[in-house]
């Protein structure tokens, strides 16, 4: 018996047609002038990638504070150090404080970093990273930072601020996750500054940029406030836009919405990319995953550079990854890109295992009369054999399968029981969690996240056999999903660009389609339509191949992970992809799902 899987419900997307005749009017690709109409774009001007249209730093609070303290700091020869975090945002947010304040003037001996190990410390600046901060960051010196700067964490690390401002220290937040709730009211840190696009009163109108992309506006306001106070006068400013590359990695790695500021960061590092200005580490990354900077793309960043980054914060220590950022050798990168990838090899292999397992799990729910498994509204799976630092991706996986809010456990090295979920629109995640801990007290030690991501710990007792604490716990959040969710959120939709003309399969579309910039709130193009079925067989026993009939002409098409085959006839979700093969190009049909299976 095999575990179920959602069957999505292809949804076209309407095109405004004013707004795709004035892009094509303004000299825009027809066909991708419909993709982008259809994407809430309006007027040609918007497609303005250009530095001068990014939002400017003075709009987002704490920037400019922020610009501040560290001007100041770098003037007076202060040690700053940087609390980083273990997944890639907060890898690369490390690198590019790191490498922008050395552009700024901070000398290399007086800039240092520490990273949380996923397993020992948790996350985000705690008591216990302050400390090794003061203990670890310049032990060559035998001296303690006198500022720490996060990135990427900070805005819930209450007792961690506490701490540092009672050893003498500055504390800096730079940060992007919503910060605390207790009893209705807004709870931050008392650091020195916070810069936080989602703190109350900030009027920055990207709400979803990465903590990599806020770490990189602090650095322009300190570069401003610098230039106010004639630290450049009579030479050339730093060029900080060097460092785009590792924001576009960061900010599309991290899953965060691709909003119209969003989407020039990343097109901005893409263009360095691709014209073969980059880091040495993102350069052997490239190499690593055997992918061509040349034609670099946001895929790449989400699904071939960023995991082997995160792999390292999963099973080993992220300061392999932040190392293979920072390192100008390009030998050194070579050799630590390949450590990485090594790393992602196994984190593969893990997550293959408790796929695994899962799926025994998920096969043994229940069936109606009529043979239609009975998928609860939110799924909750735990393992002693799991990995604490694979659970994240193995509830994304559940998640898209079932099409359900999960949560998966692990034992982590402390013997707590440590969850990470994943969810669907419509059910808030964190807010999810916020009632599970009011309405089962002391269950959860500490919870936090996003509305599609979370993470929280359970207090238990690891000898108690019964794993009583996640039962307790699945059956919260099952509750909570039977009042939040209804049969219309449960229903997975997939939403396409509709039917294909044949005009447009070509290699040339391709490119076209390429050169943009897609991601998540802003996806890739998903076309759909009526095919038949002329050949098909299963490549490798995981992945079908397939030959189809699609306007009057065969074409060539491949289903990845798709086991099951296909009718004589099928209305079919695909995307477009180009298959080389001996110097010859062909324009291929990635199928993505079928209606009703």
């Amino acid at each position: 018996m095999t575990a179920p899987t959602a069957s999505p419900a292809l949804v076209q997307r309407e095109a405004p047609p004013r707004a795709a005749y004035a892009l094509e009017q303004a000299g825009v690709h027809p066909l991708l002038a419909r993709l982008l109409a259809a994407r809430g774009v309006r007027q040609p001007e918007e497609l303005d990638d250009s530095l001068a249209r990014l939002l400017p730093p003075a709009t987002m609070k704490g920037a400019v504070e922020a610009g501040r303290l560290l001007a100041r700091a770098i003037a007076e020869r202060r040690r700053l150090c940087v609390v980083a975090d273990y997944d890639c945002d907060g890898a690369t947010a490390c690198a590019v404080a790191l490498r922008g304040l050395a552009l700024l003037g901070a000398q290399r001996s007086e800039l240092a970093y520490v990273v949380p190990d996923r397993a020992v410390h948790g996350y985000g600046l705690t008591p216990a990273i302050v400390d090794l901060a003061r203990a670890q960051a310049f032990r060559s010196g035998g001296l303690a930072p006198e500022v720490l700067v996060t990135v990427d964490n900070g805005i819930a690390s209450h007792a961690g601020v506490a701490h540092a401002r009672a050893a003498g220290m500055q504390v800096l937040v730079t940060d992007h996750h919503l910060p605390a709730v207790v009893d209705g009211v807004v709870s931050l840190p008392d650091a020195d500054v916070i810069a936080n696009p989602n703190q109350p009163g900030c009027g920055f109108e990207s709400k979803a940029i990465a903590g990599v992309g806020v770490m990189f506006y602090v650095l322009l306001a300190t570069r401003a406030e610098q230039r106010a106070q004639g630290v450049y006068e009579g030479r050339e400013q730093p060029r900080l836009d060097s460092l785009l590359d590792l924001v576009a990695l960061g900010t599309v790695a991290d899953v965060v919405k691709l909003d119209a500021n969003n989407r020039r960061l990343v097109a901005q590092g893409l263009k360095r990319i691709r014209s073969g200005r980059m880091q040495p580490g993102i350069a052997a990354l490239f190499k690593a995953a055997g992918r061509e900077p040349a034609r670099a793309a946001g895929f790449d960043f989400g699904f071939a550079l960023g995991p082997r980054i995160n792999a390292a914060g999963r099973l080993a220590d992220m300061t392999l990854g932040i190392e293979c950022l920072l390192t100008d050798d390009a030998v050194r990168a070579a050799e630590l890109a390949q450590q990485l990838d090594a790393i992602n090899r196994e984190r593969r292999e893990v997550e293959s295992g408790m796929r695994e397992l899962a799926e025994r799990t998920l096969a043994t729910f229940d069936t109606d009369a009529a043979g239609t498994t009975a998928t609860p509204p939110a799924v909750t799976l735990f393992d002693e054999t799991f990995h604490e630092g694979v659970v994240g991706i193995v509830a994304g996986r559940v998640k898209d399968r079932l099409h359900r809010p999960t949560f998966v456990f692990a034992r982590g090295a402390d013997g707590r029981l440590k969850g990470s979920g994943r969810s669907i629109p419509g059910f808030h995640l964190r807010d999810a969690l916020d009632l599970v801990a009011k309405r089962e007290p002391g269950l959860l030690l500490r919870f936090g996240g996003h509305a599609m991501a979370a993470g929280c710990t359970l207090a238990d007792d690891e000898q108690d056999p019964s794993d009583a604490a996640v039962r307790r716990f699945g059956a919260a959040l099952q509750r909570v999903a039977e009042e939040w969710l209804d049969r219309a959120t449960l229903t997975r939709t997939l939403r396409t660009d509709g039917p294909l003309a044949v005009e447009w399969f070509n290699p040339q579309t391709v490119a076209v389609l390429d050169a943009q910039v897609w991601g998540q709130g802003f996806e890739a193009p998903l076309f759909c339509d009526e095919v038949q079925v002329v050949q098909q067989r299963l490549l490798q026993d995981k992945h079908l191949k397939l030959r189809l009939r699609h306007a009057g002409q065969e074409r060539d098409a491949i289903w990845f992970g798709r086991t099951e085959l296909l009718p004589d006839s099928a209305r079919l979700a695909f995307r477009l992809s180009l298959d080389e093969w001996n110097g010859r190009q062909r324009v291929q049909m990635v199928v993505e799902a079928a209606a009703g299976g």
